[in-house]
């Protein structure tokens, strides 16, 4: 079974490129998603929560725009505020993604993605056979971030922190899919990429390796194409 990282920084075009791939069948992990519903009601990360960030549990969910001024405001200091939270998130999250990994084989599946906002950050991209970097023009992402979220200045300028700069994530990358020029473009090479890793052959998970880097473009180079 083969995995693909896919990753991005926010607002860069990455739930594009997962609906992209649920829409030709192949399966998704979601992280954020996978988050969401631990911190849910009832979700295993609330008790941990609320317990390390007191307040920003409500009804039995956290509060999610609470938790995020609480990591912000705290009073330890910001970052070690947010690794105790990621200390409470990570396992869990980790621990889902296996179950997601372990239902997909024997499901007899030859290729799945995980999408991992972080997954550079978080040496993610060890555990996978092929990375896929989405990225747009900083001036394109904060224009999508204005539309969609409501966060201060400070809130997105603290959360673009915490993520590798873009040119350094394509870099990094196997595979970058440019989602800048439109919807359309980002589509079209979409498509033509989930025909090519449908084909190529799997990599036996003994044998795992990461393909070698390659130019930034939508289009897998010849020997990724191979599968060698």
């Amino acid at each position: 079974m083969r995995l693909i990282g896919l990753t991005g920084g926010i607002g860069m075009g990455k739930s594009t490129a997962a609906a992209a791939f649920r829409r030709a069948r192949i399966p998704v992990f979601d992280a954020d998603a996978e988050v969401h519903a631990l911190q849910a009601r009832g979700g295993a990360a609330v008790p941990a929560i609320a317990d390390a960030f007191p307040g920003t549990v409500r009804d039995g969910a956290v509060d999610r725009a609470a938790l995020r001024q609480a990591v912000l405001d705290h009073a330890a200091g910001q970052q070690a505020a947010l690794a105790r939270l990621e200390a409470i998130m990570h396992p869990l999250v980790h621990r889902a993604e296996q179950r997601f990994l372990g239902r997909a084989r024997r499901a007899g599946r030859r290729l799945v993605v995980l999408d991992i906002p972080l997954l550079f950050e978080t040496g993610g991209d060890r555990r996978v056979d092929c990375t896929l970097v989405v990225s747009a023009p900083r001036a394109v992402q904060l224009a999508r971030l204005r539309r969609r979220r409501q966060l201060s200045r400070e809130q997105l300028a603290a959360m673009l922190a915490r993520q590798l700069p873009d040119q350094e994530r394509r870099r990094r990358a196997d595979i970058v899919v440019r989602t800048g020029l439109s919807r359309a473009h980002a589509l079209r090479q979409l498509r033509r990429l989930i025909t090519t890793l449908s084909r190529a052959p799997g990599t036996p998970d003994h044998r795992r390796r990461r393909l070698p880097p390659r130019r930034a473009s939508g289009r897998p180079s010849a020997r990724h194409t191979r599968g060698e």
